[in-house]
């Protein structure tokens, strides 16, 4: 059984931030070669009309302003500002108006999608579950981190649907099960491995997956089934079979087959009546796996918008994320038969502002989520979305009159809060 290799190594990132902005998702930007406009019309067509788990790929969209305090100079994590919630935006046409001086990015509330399955854990997924339906699938074999997002996402999907779901946990079981853990205890088949066995991830699902009798089912086999037979349900597939149907999900859902959830909501966002197509738009997004960014860059090249996706990488190396990116292109474009994207270059990668192991929480980081949350209503964690809104936080105090506006993919996790204050006691 052949699985992509995790990229999610958690190697400690070697730049330093970098705010300010390159284009990298242009349709003249060397790095990236594409078709005609009707062949990516024609692949965009290709990507979007399946079924879906999400019934509709809506989303909220709120602005938060910024707000520079006159004190003097502080050590806080987020420095001498505040912010504030504008829940009900101006979006559309109102978006391009310059109303007053003061700085302000939007966030794209996709942590509140699903109480439990929720940011960009329900957008990778939002393609895939239908398929392993329409392929007949019983169980599927997933792997994360005792505190992962991904795994609870996993089970809670699975269970909604009928399907079973294994989850290899890496590490050993807490004495309390809280946040995600306790989630994917509830909804999954929890099992506890090793850190030297779970740290071969391939090897170490593809066992796993062995000891289930029943057919593997490759997810690159779904993947072009998804171009050829993208319309197929389960009625149209179904036989008579008593063998369990296993597929495999690598951690954090970091495939191609993810891709095309990230497509929709960028499709979604780009409507008229929202972000728009015309406007420059600065996208800012948390990078574990990358696979998100490349998702977004993918869909705002096909559609010709002039937007910049910039990431901020959590997990691995710059090289990593590029080879990552590069592999996804590559996978979706040789599934679908369209030859769009040739080469990388559609995110640009940047390091956080404060820089450590993966997983590791650093002082004032908790205190500036409780900031965040007391001034906006916006639930951010310091391992991942914390990140995402520094940056959001920083170009906006940039961001020129008439110029790009700043949006921040809010890529849910807030549960893992929980694992944080069972770990990081002092801090709470």
């Amino acid at each position: 059984m052949h699985v992509m290799k995790s990229m999610f190594q958690r190697k400690p990132p070697i730049l330093s931030l970098r705010p300010e902005f390159h284009s990298q998702c242009s349709l003249t930007n060397p790095q990236v070669v594409c078709n005609s406009s009707s062949t990516r019309e024609e692949f965009m067509m290709k990507i979007l009309d399946r079924r879906w788990t999400l019934k509709n790929p809506d989303t909220k969209v709120h602005q938060i302003n910024v707000s520079r305090l006159q004190t003097q100079p502080t050590s806080k994590l987020l420095g001498n500002v505040s912010f504030s919630n504008n829940s009900h935006p101006s979006l559309g046409e109102n978006l391009t108006e310059w109303h007053n001086d003061q700085s302000s990015f939007y966030i794209v509330r996709d942590d509140l999608l699903h109480p439990l399955v929720n940011g960009n854990k329900a957008r990778k997924l939002d393609a895939l579950l239908p398929l392993i339906e329409d392929h007949l699938g019983t169980d599927v074999v997933t792997c994360g981190g005792c505190q992962s997002a991904h795994t609870a996402a996993v089970a809670v999907s699975c269970a909604e649907r009928g399907l079973k779901a294994h989850l290899l946990l890496r590490g050993e079981q807490p004495q309390i099960l809280t946040g995600y853990n306790l989630i994917s205890m509830l909804y999954g088949n929890v099992t506890y491995v090793p850190r030297s066995v779970y740290a071969k991830r391939e090897e170490m699902l593809t066992s796993h997956a062995d000891s289930i009798p029943g057919t593997i089912i490759r997810l690159d086999d779904l993947l072009k089934s998804s171009f050829t037979n993208h319309k197929s349900t389960k009625s149209n597939l179904d036989q008579p079979s008593n063998s369990k149907k296993i597929v495999i999900i690598n951690e954090g859902a970091g495939d191609a087959i993810a891709l095309p959830g990230l497509i929709r909501l960028v499709k979604y966002l780009s409507q008229d009546h929202i972000l728009g197509k015309s406007q420059p738009i600065k996208i800012v997004v948390d990078s574990g796996t990358g696979t998100t960014a490349v998702g977004l860059g993918i869909g705002a090249l096909c559609l010709g918008l002039p937007w910049e996706i910039t990431s901020v990488m959590l997990a691995d190396t710059i090289e990593g994320y590029r080879k990552h990116e590069e592999h996804l292109i590559s996978e979706l474009c040789g599934s679908s038969g369209f030859p769009i994207i040739m080469h990388s270059g559609l995110v640009h990668w940047v390091e956080r502002e404060h820089p450590r192991k993966f997983g590791n929480v650093l002082k004032g980081e908790i205190e500036a989520c409780q900031q965040i949350a007391k001034e906006t209503g916006v639930l951010v964690d310091p391992i991942y979305t914390l990140a995402a809104w520094e940056l959001a936080s920083q170009l906006s105090q940039q961001e020129k009159k008439g110029g790009a506006k700043v949006v921040m993919l809010h890529t849910g996790g807030t549960l893992g809060m929980f694992g944080l204050a069972q770990r990081y006691k002092s801090y709470f």
